[in-house]
């Protein structure tokens, strides 16, 4: 594995039943950049994240997180190797409070309390508050939060803004850029947008389970663009 890889996919395939949902995905996410992972509705993406996470078995490739051979790994042991999920739809605990969603799983590291109420404001002043109360913006927040109290090296993002609007999506990305600035590889999967493009050093693009494009988010053209995600 490059030295420059934190994260490399080879060749993996999936399976839901007798469904084949990945045929052959090529990923690579190097350290300390932001990556993003597009395609359209139902093409293997989120599947993607749930073979890398351990949560898919049914999965034949290769997948290494820094040099270390995840394929079959539980998912609380590839989260203690570093890998943190912001999941789609959030999930967050919404019968515990701010606070205790983000220690109930919180690693000793960088990111303490104080540094995720440094970055989310709003959230130091909801600390006691019921999640259930918060806002969609403000729970997804309190997800990024909570990923990040595991204090990971790897911080994955599925559908980091759906739903969200484009004020909040603004903040989300703001706030993104300061925790890549702090050290923490990304990858994010979400719709294109300019502020993705711009945010994101590479991506890949995936259709029906297959890895279809890869490269520098500077040479993804409108045509492929149009080709491949109808934008």
């Amino acid at each position: 594995m490059d030295s420059e890889l934190l994260l490399e996919i080879s060749n993996l395939k999936a399976r839901y039943g007798d469904v084949e949902a990945l045929k052959s995905i090529e990923l690579r996410v190097k350290k300390g950049e932001i990556t993003c992972l597009l395609g359209k509705n139902g093409m293997g993406k989120s599947t993607i994240i749930k073979c890398v996470c351990g949560m898919l078995k049914t999965m034949t490739g290769e997948i290494n997180f820094e040099g270390n051979d995840i394929v079959g790994l539980q998912s609380h042991k590839i989260a203690r190797l570093g890998v943190g999920l912001v999941p789609e739809g959030r999930r967050i605990f919404t019968s515990l409070t701010v606070q205790e969603n983000l220690i109930c799983s919180a690693r000793k590291g960088y990111w303490s309390l104080k540094k995720i109420f440094d970055l989310f404001p709003i959230l130091g002043e909801r600390v006691a508050q019921s999640a259930l109360t918060l806002s969609g913006g403000e729970q997804q927040m309190l997800a990024i939060g909570r990923a990040l109290m595991t204090n990971p090296i790897l911080l994955i993002l599925d559908e980091a803004t759906e739903g969200l609007s484009p004020i909040v999506s603004g903040q989300v990305w703001e706030v993104l850029k300061k925790i890549s600035d702090e050290g923490v590889t990304i990858l994010i999967i979400d719709k294109l947008s300019s502020r993705l493009k711009s945010l994101s050093n590479s991506g890949f693009i995936v259709e029906k389970g297959e890895t279809v494009w890869t490269g520098e988010m500077t040479g993804l053209s409108n045509s492929i663009a149009r080709k491949y995600l109808s934008v």
